[in-house]
């Protein structure tokens, strides 16, 4: 029976394969991680709380997580949008809009933000039309979450799209032949099947967002306490040759990242548990 097992086995044996896939988790991911938690080993409990609790760092904080919130917000609901008209409508320009979606993955996050920074400033086409109205976008918080859109977008469109495709129209129909409106359609009947796959596509927006830098940084101003992101702050603290600091703060940051993946893993498991059931 065990011979038979292995023949039928394409790749080598568990042994040998988990210990391929341990080593080069370990050289690319675990290793790495490592480092940045030893490198705050050399700094004092009074230390540690006091650099990733100092105003300045707070500030970014503040800043970092609320616009990742807000962007992640507006992508779960804008984005839901975009998914369903993509899948459920045929119309000229569809496949170009649908290939648009995935362009923040292959575009240089500097190129978004210069980009950005060019329409949205005091002169830029954009820029120039809100500025008379008291309006300022570049260089300011909301420079910031535009950014985290941008790039985050793909994560919820992709993640709701598979999801509509597997809702049939049949379900719709039946609930109109019942005597539903269409809010209580969507409400009743489309809903429950796709909050699952929001919340999933919210959470990996909103953990892109977090590590957001390249398209953040040319549109944000930069300035202390008001629009300076905590990615900037490990910056400027590696060019102060403040690494213990640059780890302390790098170390929140990754204790933040892991409870919002834990929480994706968590909401897929809980979908699959929902679409089984």
């Amino acid at each position: 029976m065990m011979f038979a097992w292995k023949r039928k086995s394409v790749l080598p044996g568990f042994g040998l394969t988990f210990g391929y896939a341990v080593f080069y988790l370990s050289l690319m991911v675990l290793i790495p991680l490592s480092a940045l938690i030893f490198r705050t080993a050399g700094m004092t409990g009074a230390e540690f709380i006091a650099t990733v609790t100092s105003p300045r760092v707070l500030a970014s904080y503040r800043v970092t997580f609320g616009a990742a919130f807000l962007a992640a917000s507006v992508n779960a609901l804008f984005g839901t949008l975009l998914a369903w008209v993509l899948v459920r409508y045929r119309f000229p320009g569809r496949r170009l809009i649908d290939a648009l979606v995935d362009l923040p993955f292959a575009l240089p996050t500097a190129v978004v933000g210069i980009a950005l920074a060019a329409v949205y400033s005091a002169n830029g086409w954009v820029g120039s039309l809100l500025e008379p109205l008291g309006l300022k976008v570049a260089y300011r918080p909301a420079g910031i979450v535009i950014a985290m859109i941008i790039i985050s977008l793909p994560f919820v469109v992709r993640t709701l799209q598979p999801v509509i495709e597997d809702i049939e129209r049949e379900t719709e129909e039946a609930a109109v032949c019942l005597g539903a409106n269409r809010w209580q359609t969507f409400r009743l009947v489309l809903l429950p099947s796709l909050v699952p796959s929001i919340l999933t596509g919210f959470a990996l927006a909103f953990a892109r967002s977090l590590g957001e830098y390249g398209s953040v940084i040319f549109i944000a101003g930069n300035m202390p306490m008001v629009s300076e992101i905590t990615s900037l702050m490990i910056i400027t603290k590696l060019e102060q040759f403040n690494y213990s600091g640059a780890a302390a703060i790098a170390s929140v940051m990754l204790a933040a990242s892991f409870a919002v993946l834990l929480l994706i893993n968590l909401l897929q498991r809980w979908s699959r548990r929902y679409a089984e059931a």
